[in-house]
């Protein structure tokens, strides 16, 4: 009894710092705005016209209150208005009570569109700038619009309870993989491909898909948290890919799934002095032996032979692999 009175002043006493976090007008705005999406400190300022050093206060209260998440981004902090847990019900209430019809919001609906727009801008200049290098490796391999909709037949239809997608790149699984999802979130180290990621996905549209900064070898995410991931032309790149599937597995739920495209072996060595490939392709015996380690059962995969008349070419394929639904059941 002693102990859930403890809990109950516990929780009684955080219920009236989020009220008191969240009691105020230009707090209220925040929280509107970063529902809609992730903001940079510098964005909210835009939209607000408030002060840096006003603006942090005010986020330093939610935050605090576990009202809004925090996303260090090298020299960048993005912040989310909380997306899981008791933080993420008790705006979903609040702001249920409050309705859409809010002038103040509707203003800074349309101010946001325009720092969306310098968004775009931005993530536009840096992609046309690797855009080279991008159609160079795409004219070796097989059309992506079909390895895409292969992947998608792969998958199945879901509906996805929680899609993470690693090294996400400029967003294209989340674009393709959210209208099957009911949260869809990308990592990748790169702010730059984050800044074009989020600038593609406000052009989708999409209220379910996020992207944040991190290490695909040490996500942030719970134990078990995943029923879909996703590692896309990721694992050529790194020099530990058997981390980053381990990493996968942990994430996954027992019955969850991962899914793996990538090169087979090849020579073509310039992709290694230009492009930073750091593996000419995967084998099926190492990705056989990595996914093994971390216990998960690896299907065959479905390749897709270079064009014709490219060759030497990329053979792509798409590896699906499961973690046990016993797998939770044999760890107790």
């Amino acid at each position: 009894m002693f102990v859930y009175t403890i809990r109950m002043s516990a929780r009684f006493d955080l219920t009236l710092e989020r009220l008191r976090a969240a009691g105020e007008q230009t707090r209220l705005r925040i929280l509107a705005l970063l529902r809609e999406r992730d903001l940079s400190v510098g964005e909210i300022v835009q939209v607000l016209a408030l002060s840096q050093p006003r603006l942090s206060h005010h986020l330093k209260a939610l935050t605090g209150a576990g009202l809004v998440e925090r996303l260090p981004e090298g020299s960048f902090v993005f912040y989310r208005a909380a997306s899981r847990g008791d933080g993420r019900t008790f705006l979903d209430t609040l702001f249920g009570q409050l309705g859409e019809e809010i002038p103040e919001f509707h203003r800074d609906a349309q101010r946001l569109e325009e720092v969306g727009a310098a968004r775009a801008s931005s993530a536009q200049a840096y992609f046309s700038s690797v855009a080279d290098n991008w159609d160079a490796i795409r004219s070796l391999h097989f059309p992506n619009e079909a390895i895409e909709q292969e992947l998608l037949a792969i998958a199945g239809p879901g509906p996805f309870r929680h899609v993470v997608d690693f090294g996400t790149g400029t967003g294209r699984m989340l674009s393709l993989f959210a209208p099957r999802a009911q949260e869809a979130e990308g990592i990748d180290m790169s702010h730059h491909m984050l800044t074009v990621a989020r600038a593609n996905l406000e052009l989708d549209g999409s209220p379910v898909a996020r992207v944040r900064q991190g290490d695909v070898t040490a996500t942030p995410y719970e134990d078990a948290s995943a029923d879909l991931v996703i590692i896309h032309q990721v694992l050529h790149y790194v020099d530990a890919p058997n981390r980053v599937i381990a990493e996968a597995a942990r994430i996954l739920e027992p019955g969850g799934r991962l899914l793996i495209v990538d090169f087979a072996p090849h020579a073509l060595e310039f992709l290694r002095t230009e492009h930073g490939h750091h593996r000419l392709g995967l084998s099926p015996d190492a990705m056989l032996a990595w996914t093994n380690a971390a216990g998960l059962k690896l299907s065959e995969p479905r390749a897709f032979a270079p064009p014709s008349g490219n060759e030497p070419g990329l053979t792509v394929n798409i590896w699906t692999a499961e973690k046990p639904a016993a797998a939770q059941e044999s760890a107790a």
